[in-house]
């Protein structure tokens, strides 16, 4: 497997430059934050309907890439929203949510004192060790799969060449699902107790790592959420960027999914953040 880089090294790579661009009448250019690469930025708020919007927003950031993918499910109307939304990719540490439902699952219930703290550690911190240790635990691979076959996500599966968990497969609308699963039950596959075990920890990430869906935060705005990154130097040398997780408060109420591929960590770390952004605006002014 391929071990990502320590959090100080990740939050120091360069950027890649995206060049800037018009679509459909709607200005964006390529901004730099103080501490984020360039990368295209909508640098207007767009109008119309809510779908409208986020078509317009999404074009942009996604700069022509068809390593992009977004899905958004509208808590307060089950309505949802599609951009590239079946886009498969690997999880990378994103797949530590399932990986606790694994060791759940195996464990018959919640997990003893042993092991409660190497899942929060895993959930709250990314920690790659006790992701190692629960995914032995929980069956590795080939519980992944029935676990995932069991909950209906049809597209996510094990890698047929990798045992690794980080390479498992999965798409954003397998991932929103996922969240349906653990805020609402509707399964068999694991008890609502569990699932709100594993929801809770994803409410308890430490704040670096709360990019992606979590932004932006504010007091009054709960969010719950996994986000994954890992480069994969023997395919294609790019990386995976992924999140996922609920926001709700300030009138919004909505499960949303980001998966990037990208040239190095910190633009998919910017491209997840300027997705979470704005689509909380988005969905600040309507529903779906």
């Amino acid at each position: 497997m391929n071990t990502p880089l320590s959090r100080r090294s990740l939050l120091s790579t360069a950027g890649l430059t995206a060049a800037g661009l018009v679509t459909g009448g709607f200005a964006a250019s390529t901004l730099t934050g103080c501490s984020g690469p360039n990368i295209a930025r909508p640098t207007a708020s767009p109008n119309g309907a809510i779908t409208a919007q986020l078509d317009e927003v999404l074009k942009t950031i996604a700069n022509g890439s068809d390593k992009f993918g977004v899905y958004v499910q509208d808590v307060r109307t089950g309505g949802t929203y599609s951009f590239n939304g079946d886009y498969a990719s690997q999880n990378a540490s994103m797949v530590k949510v399932m990986i606790a439902l694994m060791a759940l699952r195996k464990a018959g219930g919640l997990l003893g004192a042993d092991l409660d703290p190497v899942a929060t550690k895993m959930i709250t911190q990314s920690d790659n060790d006790s992701a190692e240790t629960l995914w032995a635990y929980g069956g590795g691979a080939d519980a992944y799969q029935t676990l995932a076959d069991e909950l209906k996500m049809t597209h996510t599966h094990r890698d047929e060449n990798r045992p690794d968990w980080s390479w498992t497969w999965t798409t954003p609308s397998d991932q929103v699902l996922l969240l349906t699963y653990l805020t609402e039950g509707g399964t068999d596959a694991f008890t609502t107790e569990q699932g709100a075990y594993v929801y809770g920890l994803m409410g308890k990430v430490q704040d670096d790592q709360t990019w992606g869906v979590g932004q932006p935060k504010s007091s009054d705005v709960q969010v719950h959420l996994k986000n994954g990154w890992v480069q994969f130097k023997s395919s294609d040398n790019l990386w995976a960027v992924n999140s996922m997780g609920t926001v709700e408060g300030s009138g919004r109420n909505y499960r949303l999914a980001v998966m990037t591929r990208v040239a190095d960590f910190a633009t998919g770390r910017e491209v997840t953040s300027e997705v979470g952004k704005w689509v909380f605006s988005i969905l600040g002014s309507g529903t779906l």
